[in-house]
């Protein structure tokens, strides 16, 4: 039987890798697209041959590998450059998680839900893929004191957190205790099981 395929996403410090976690705690099967950027710009090969054409040898690390911070300078404030990187990762990354669902489905006993933590799930169209929709969010202040990355013009592409609550199955708004949030995925959990 095919798990119940759940995406997590919201803005940039809304909490959803905390979120996946508590997923994950609770006996849901769990993958982050960061986990597969990470895993794709170490391995793959047409990757690195495509982002060496296009931003030459700045975007490789010490390793000979591609370098993720070095990247993100390359794309910092280029409109055309973060789209070429973009299109090149995101459908790559679509294929990864879909494929690692068809591996959970054939699993003798396979789980009954399955998390994709997706951040730009509805700007690249992604919503589709998946059975049910979680947005994470969280007061502006709070994203703001939690964000690791800097403020960029990617902001301003972003759908807003109103918008993505809107079209969601299920929203958390993430100002509680990780006590909080266990208790919101347990009974997110229940429903999901349950049809």
């Amino acid at each position: 039987m095919r798990p119940v395929a759940v995406a997590i996403t919201g803005s940039i410090g809304a909490g959803k890798s905390a979120a996946l976690r508590a997923f994950a705690r609770h006996g849901a099967a769990v993958v982050s697209s960061d986990e597969i950027v990470h895993h794709l710009l170490h391995e793959d090969e047409d990757i690195k041959r495509a982002l060496v054409e296009r931003f030459g040898q700045d975007a490789l690390g010490e390793d000979g590998r591609p370098d993720r911070g070095r990247i993100g300078r390359l794309v910092f404030g280029d409109g055309e450059a973060l789209a070429f990187l973009e299109g090149l990762l995101h459908p790559l990354v679509a294929r990864e998680y879909l494929t690692w669902r068809e591996q959970l489905a054939q699993l003798p006993n396979p789980p009954s839900v399955c998390v994709t933590e997706v951040p730009l799930l509805y700007e690249a169209g992604g919503e589709a893929r998946f059975d049910k929709v979680v947005v994470i969010t969280a007061p502006a202040k709070l994203r703001d004191a939690r964000r690791t990355v800097p403020r960029d013009d990617r902001d301003a592409r972003l759908i807003s957190d109103e918008e993505k609550a809107k079209r969601a199955d299920f929203v958390y708004v993430n100002t509680g205790s990780l006590e909080d949030l266990d208790e919101w995925v347990v009974g997110v959990l229940g429903e999901l099981r349950s049809e």
